[in-house]
């Protein structure tokens, strides 16, 4: 079992909300790539927060993200790694952020800043546009 966390990281210009997409290249299928959130394994005795934090700055660079208190998502998923079945679980929060500029990772190929309708588009997975839709839900209300 694995446990990581992560965050959907926007920031507003103007009216509108823009999302942060990273860009993975997928580890088990050479050639296939996807759009998703920034998020990795929980080190030692970091709380879930603290490895949002540490990860968001090491995929791109953001020091300055602010949790929206309210918001907690869990993603469940299943994969391979070295033949062996793992279950991993993801917790992710929400994060604003107000720096544009975007350092990626080498872990990444590339992000975009991007409104909620072309997120949804851009998502490969049901899990990730589920979450999206229940975090764009819940920063609208705000």
């Amino acid at each position: 079992m694995e446990k990581s966390a992560g965050a959907i990281i926007f920031r507003k210009e103007k009216d509108h909300i823009y999302y942060l997409l990273l860009r993975y290249q997928s580890l088990g299928k050479k050639g296939v790539d996807y759009w998703g959130f920034p998020k990795g394994h929980i080190e030692g005795k970091e709380t879930e927060r603290e490895t949002t934090v540490r990860e968001v700055w090491e995929e791109t660079g953001l020091k300055d993200i602010k949790f929206l208190d309210g918001f907690r998502y869990f993603i469940n998923y299943r994969f391979r790694k070295e033949g062996k079945v793992v279950f991993k679980t993801v917790t992710f929060f929400v994060a604003e952020t107000f720096t544009k500029d975007i350092k990626v990772s080498f872990e990444h190929i590339g992000y975009q800043w991007v409104k909620y309708p072309q997120a949804i588009k851009e998502l490969s997975f049901a899990n990730d546009l589920a979450m999206l839709k229940k975090a764009n839900r819940f920063i609208t209300k705000k």
